[in-house]
């Protein structure tokens, strides 16, 4: 990674130290009002691997993992944020958090039998998608999926001041046709791309979903 990765690696963290429980008392509830997310992330169960560990890919405060545990999963999620993990493991003890970079996963080679990474590659900068989706495919089993989800476009926003404290943080919008490609590329097979308008509790931006599964050995 350049200093320039590092450096803005490092803003990402400090930002999400800083908003922690921000965070966690605007967005950790959001799972009840978003109905397609929990169909998406109960049809990855469904598919995984009996007894497989599931991964969050930049799990924040931990409600995604929450529910993946609660539904019977072996959750572990994984976040830049020391600040995010330590509200993760408070809120939510029976999943596994861990702190580690979306480029550089604490994971072993195919540890997981399905990943999601829900918002979180919107922080990387471009020629980070490709080692990311790499490295996921690093940690999955054959025949693995991986749930990706951004909001859509090409836009940048950046923001200096979030819910009232300081930051440093870039949101970066993304065309699903680049994110198939890269999935593609690192060697995931696109099963499905479904797009949606933002709930009235989000920012009003169009959000992607796609879900991709690699090969069987």
């Amino acid at each position: 990674m350049t200093d320039e990765g590092n450096d803005a690696r490092a803003s990402v963290r400090n930002t999400y130290d800083a908003v922690a429980e921000s965070y966690l008392d605007t967005i950790g509830g959001e799972l009840a009002y978003k109905p397609l997310d929990r169909a998406l992330l109960a049809a990855l169960l469904e598919q995984a691997e009996d007894g497989a560990p599931v991964a969050d890919l930049g799990c924040g405060p931990g409600h995604v993992t929450g529910w993946l545990a609660a539904h019977g999963a072996r959750a572990v999620g994984i976040d830049l944020s020391p600040g995010m993990v330590a509200l993760a493991r408070r809120e939510h003890p029976a999943a596994e958090f861990r702190v580690g970079d979306l480029l550089r996963l604490p994971a072993a080679d195919g540890e997981f039998g399905a990943a999601v990474a829900l918002y979180s590659v919107i922080h990387l900068e471009p020629g980070e998608l490709a080692p990311a989706f790499a490295e996921a495919r690093r940690v999955l089993r054959p025949g693995g999926r991986l749930l990706v989800a951004f909001h859509v476009g090409t836009e940048v926003r950046h923001l200096d001041d979030w819910w009232g404290h300081p930051v440093d943080v870039d949101f970066r919008f993304l065309e699903p046709a680049a994110v198939t490609a890269l999935l593609g590329a690192a060697g995931f097979d696109v099963e499905a791309t479904l797009e949606r308008a933002h709930h009235p509790e989000e920012p009003e931006t169009t959000r992607a979903y796609i879900l991709a599964r690699l090969p069987e050995e």
